[in-house]
């Protein structure tokens, strides 16, 4: 049983508290009646997180939770005692504990901290920490330029953004590199932009080369049939009014026109586009 993780499980038995499940080994959890469907019979599979209760009981739910075992996240904390702090992780009348050991910085209630979940080995239940040093790092790297990748937004620096890279390896986003504002606690997709020599990764919020480009030129033919064939935008517009209405850098707007110009299916005047 895996506990912190999504499993398929099946129906063992059917009691007046829900259904047992059972994995390969035997070993049973119950998925209360709140998550069990009529339809449910024994041998059926079901897709559940496993974890464990307020009481500490093992048990199974169809929820999904914000983040997992062996995952990175920026997840709300709603309370705080003497042990520690708790988080809303998304699952319904249990959050998840954050105890003080793990803890770095202020922990302010009703706000959000990144954290990394693993199973604690003594207790073993879902544990937070704030300490990722200790499950994050660039030794070896397994992500490769132009990749597409999941990036959650660290924290601030002067220069850019550090940011977590698969829940596996830390990151940049540089200011000068961004086409729009982006918050500590976001989780966006990404891209690999460069990978230097001593592990760096660089990280962009947009797909370089033509392929990119012509992701842009699709949303533009979009975001026109969306306006009646024309958006008011154009080369004499700013930056801030480009972005304001497709979400691109007036960089890639301007070479998704070109693409568009190319295949002759727009007419591009200085303060707009429309479709031919």
């Amino acid at each position: 049983m895996k506990v912190g993780k999504r499993q398929t499980l099946k129906v063992n038995r059917i009691s007046d508290f829900g259904l047992y499940l059972t994995d390969e080994e035997g070993a049973e959890v119950l998925l209360p009646n709140r998550y069990v469907s009529l339809e449910n019979a024994i041998g059926d599979e079901i897709d559940v997180f496993v974890y464990h209760d307020s009481e500490d009981r093992l048990v199974a739910t169809t929820e999904q939770p914000l983040i997992m075992e062996g995952q990175a996240a920026a997840l709300k904390v709603v309370d705080k005692s003497i042990h520690g702090a708790f988080l809303d992780w998304g699952l319904t009348g249990k959050d998840l504990f954050l105890p003080n050991r793990n803890q770095q910085g202020g922990v302010i209630a009703g706000r959000k901290v990144v954290v990394w979940m693993y199973i604690d080995n003594i207790t073993g239940r879902c544990v937070a920490t704030q300490k990722l040093k200790a499950f994050i790092d660039n030794d070896i790297i397994t992500v490769e330029p132009r990749q597409k990748v999941d990036v959650l937004v660290a924290s601030e620096s002067p220069i850019g953004y550090r940011v977590i890279i698969n829940s596996r390896h830390w990151g940049m986003i540089y200011k000068n590199q961004l086409f729009r504002p982006i918050a500590i606690g976001e989780r966006v997709e990404g891209y690999v932009r460069r990978i230097t020599e001593d592990n760096r990764i660089d990280i962009t919020l947009q797909r370089d080369g033509y392929g990119g480009v012509s992701d842009s030129a699709d949303v533009l033919v979009r975001l026109m049939q969306q306006n009646g064939g024309v958006l008011p935008i154009g080369d004499n517009s700013t930056p801030e009014e480009v972005h304001r209405l497709t979400q691109m850098s007036k960089k890639v707007f301007k070479r998704a026109v070109g693409v568009l110009m190319k295949r002759g299916d727009i007419v591009a005047e200085p303060t707009q586009i429309k479709l031919k």
